[in-house]
């Protein structure tokens, strides 16, 4: 028994790349990001998906509505497939972050440090995995969408692939894209990893 999962990262908004969002409220697709979820919607609209879950924050469920609509499907939505919780950081320009000693031993060594009163990529990672493992019992033979992070599916990945979490920044998570992943009873298998829809 086999449960398909695809990890879709949320798609664009206006501060990817200069503002680290982490958990901030009011952080909405921006035109790119509305276009890439539209592309998604595309993307899956003959795939036959049991379950769509979404990380709570608004750059989530917006990308992950019109993929619902397509479907034909409700939303869920995860706590448990939340972004990091950054603590401190949420809403600092990475800018900023580049001149914090915290920020250089948090990408350093992502196993042992934490934000400054955020949560590890540990426990982030325990978070999703545990999710996966709830699902893959609930839809067993079945294929479910999570709609999430970067850092978060990266640390579902990397569990799934064997790797520590300090091994973290050895594969991108583009926005929009989709990373595939197979669980069952015998184990677990990456499919497909970081797949963008073309324009």
């Amino acid at each position: 028994m086999t449960t398909t999962f695809h990890l879709v990262r949320h798609a664009a908004h206006d501060r990817v790349g200069t503002i680290l969002c982490g958990r901030m409220p009011g952080v909405h697709l921006g035109a790119l990001g509305k276009a890439q979820a539209e592309r998604l919607a595309d993307r899956f609209a003959n795939e036959n998906v049991a379950a769509i879950h979404t990380s709570p924050l608004e750059r989530a469920v917006e990308t992950s509505e019109p993929i619902a609509a397509r479907l034909g499907q409700s939303l869920e939505v995860s706590e448990d497939i939340a972004e990091i919780d950054f603590g401190a950081w949420s809403g600092t320009s990475f800018e900023a972050l580049a001149q914090d000693p915290r920020w250089a031993a948090w990408n350093n060594a992502r196993s042992n440090s934490r934000p400054p009163y955020g949560e590890t990529m540990l426990e982030a990672q325990a978070r999703i995995v545990g999710a996966l493992e709830q699902l893959r019992h609930r839809y067993s033979d079945r294929t479910v969408i999570l709609v999430s992070h970067s850092d978060v599916i990266k640390a579902a990945l990397l569990y799934h692939l064997g790797l520590p979490v300090d091994a973290y920044g050895r594969f991108d998570i583009e926005p929009a894209s989709i990373s595939t992943l197979a669980v069952g009873d015998w184990g677990s298998k990456v499919l497909r990893l970081n797949e963008v829809v073309a324009a």
